[in-house]
């Protein structure tokens, strides 16, 4: 009975309780609620894109004075007074506080006052307004004597430049790029200087008062015995293809070369000629001279370990393959070979190189699947001193088939024989295969991610470089579905040896480097391609890794060194 009661007690207060006023629920920080404000451009070429995150440290202030970059994107020279009169804040605020009137589309060149009410009920004004602001970047991102072809070895904690040369330097031109609308003084571009002794440069950022000095000068940096230098790993930039211009439809398969400093970004449409962008800052430069390589033949673009630029068109079966070849984003390319497609399947839309195509070098162009079935196969070309051999069908045993266009694979070897070790991966098994180029099975493998997103993603980019006495692979898993939150993964493996090839894509022991990447979509994704490259720098401190995923219209790079510091 009295349990009964108590029931009864228990519900009556329940009911009770439900009619009354709902109760603030505390900030979740003693601070002030409005924690950032957001804003975005209502007209223009960028229409809803983020122009700046302003976050708010001072929770006592009053006065939010949003910082607008001068130029956006940041490396543009697309001035953002025209948008300050009308772009739309977000403010993210702690729960229960609010602000009134709502935020809408504000003038930033004026100021616009509310009343803000915290979590307790305290009311008070406050002002929202904005200004633009200049760049306080002054980095030294590149540094080089082009007539000399030497590279500098930046180092940026002791904020030095090394010419590994023995060459007389005396009165040279220098190369170079730095943060956007940064400075340099003295200019070595348009002043020759005298490089064989010590000379200082000093960046001048944007707003004319933050600068750094940088010391450039003949050495040659100690490197560590093996790989790349942990703490090295450096994001060089991510883009926004849609902010540069790039278009997007799903007739995109993009792929990636490196020659120089420069990073062409190739989307295989059949109408966009390839671009090529500052490989240090993402700046585009200008296009690529095709010559009389047709973009509407065109399937993917890919480099060797020596920057050499390889065009590959596509074919289907019974028609003629083609892979042309150039040392320059601004030389025309030249033949290299041709090959009467009679694999039965599709070419052109996945070409990888090892080695240097002017001495020794492998390359390998995957025979797509087809909506009926798989495919097992690719075309290898092996070159020996600089002779190229006959076209060879190799079939890949134990690792199923792959389809096509966005589900096939890129083929990757270790070496530049006909016996070296490749690997492959692809949509939807996603297991990344080893296989032994002696006998073409599969001899190891990693089995599918463990970390819950693998169903979403297409593990299909791939690429594999020599460095520093070490072997990498990298592995680019692009996303199927950028509306529910998708966003690329990058996994990079030492795969000198395949002692620790063992476990899963995401925890294996051979992993070295699995950064998390960014989307700039949120909308349906129209085809899951992309591609990624590892291109050592020639000098041989420095690999790079480029990225591209089409759904989540994103660009990347990372950046790692051998200098023992």
């Amino acid at each position: 009975m009295k349990k009964n009661i108590l029931y009864l007690l228990l519900g009556i207060l329940a009911l009770t309780s439900s009619c009354q006023d709902p109760e603030y629920v505390l900030p979740t920080a003693d601070r002030q609620g409005i924690t950032s404000l957001t804003a975005l451009f209502t007209s223009g070429p960028y229409v809803d894109k983020e122009a700046v995150v302003y976050t708010i440290a001072d929770a006592s202030v009053d006065k939010y004075v949003i910082p607008m970059p001068w130029y956006y994107p940041e490396n543009s020279d697309n001035e953002t007074s025209e948008y300050m009169k009308a772009m739309r804040i977000q403010a993210k605020l702690a729960p229960n506080c609010t602000i009134e009137p709502v935020l809408s589309i504000l003038d930033l060149t004026k100021e616009n006052y509310f009343t803000y009410t915290d979590a307790q009920g305290y009311k008070k004004q406050i002002c929202i307004t904005g200004e633009r602001v200049k760049s306080t970047k002054c980095q030294l991102l590149s540094f080089s004597i082009p007539s000399e072809d030497i590279t500098g070895i930046i180092d940026e904690d002791h904020k030095t430049v090394s010419l590994i040369s023995a060459e007389d330097l005396s009165s040279c031109l220098a190369d170079y790029s730095l943060s956007a609308h940064a400075t340099m003084s003295p200019d070595p571009k348009t002043e020759p200087l005298n490089f064989n002794s010590p000379v200082e440069l000093t960046v001048i950022a944007h707003d004319g008062v933050t600068k750094q000095t940088y010391t450039i000068q003949k050495a040659v940096p100690d490197k560590i015995p093996y790989g790349y230098r942990k703490g090295s790993e450096t994001e060089l930039f991510k883009l926004d293809m849609g902010v540069i211009g790039l278009p997007w439809t799903g007739a995109n398969a993009p792929s990636l070369a490196v020659s120089g400093n420069n990073l062409v970004v190739c989307l295989g449409d059949g109408t966009t000629t390839p671009a090529y962008y500052n490989a240090s800052t993402g700046n585009k430069i200008g296009n690529v001279t095709l010559g009389s390589v047709s973009v509407a033949s065109l399937g993917c673009m890919t480099s060797d370990s020596r920057g050499n630029i390889l065009l590959a068109t596509k074919a289907t079966n019974g028609k003629s393959f083609s892979i042309y070849k150039t040392s320059s984003v601004t030389t025309a390319p030249t033949l290299l070979t041709t090959y009467t497609n009679n694999t039965g399947l599709d070419m052109g839309t996945k070409v990888s190189v090892q080695g240097d195509i002017n001495t020794n070098a492998s390359i390998i162009a995957t025979c797509d699947g087809t909506a009926s079935s798989g495919s097992n196969k690719f075309v290898r070309w092996i070159i020996t001193d600089g002779v190229l051999g006959s076209p060879q069908v190799v079939t890949v045993n134990g690792v199923g088939n792959w389809g096509a266009p966005a589900s096939n694979t890129k083929v990757v070897t270790k070496g530049t024989t006909a016996q070296s070790d490749y690997f492959l991966s692809y949509y939807d098994s996603n297991i990344l295969y080893w296989v032994n180029g002696t006998n073409n099975n599969a001899s190891k493998s990693l089995e599918d991610s463990d970390n819950g997103n693998s169903w979403a993603m297409n593990n299909n980019c791939l690429d594999t470089r020599s460095f520093n006495n070490a072997q990498y692979l990298v592995l680019v898993c692009t996303a199927h579905f950028p509306q529910w939150g998708g966003t690329p993964c990058l996994y990079m493996y030492d795969v000198t040896s395949d002692g620790s090839f063992t476990g899963t894509i995401s925890t294996s022991d051979a992993l070295s480097f699995n950064p998390s990447l960014s989307s700039y979509n949120s909308s349906d994704g129209v085809a899951a391609t992309g591609d990624v490259l590892l291109a050592p720098t020639t000098d041989g401190y420095k690999l790079r890794a480029y990225y591209v995923d089409n759904n989540c219209k994103v660009i990347g790079g990372y950046e790692f060194d051998c200098i023992d510091k």
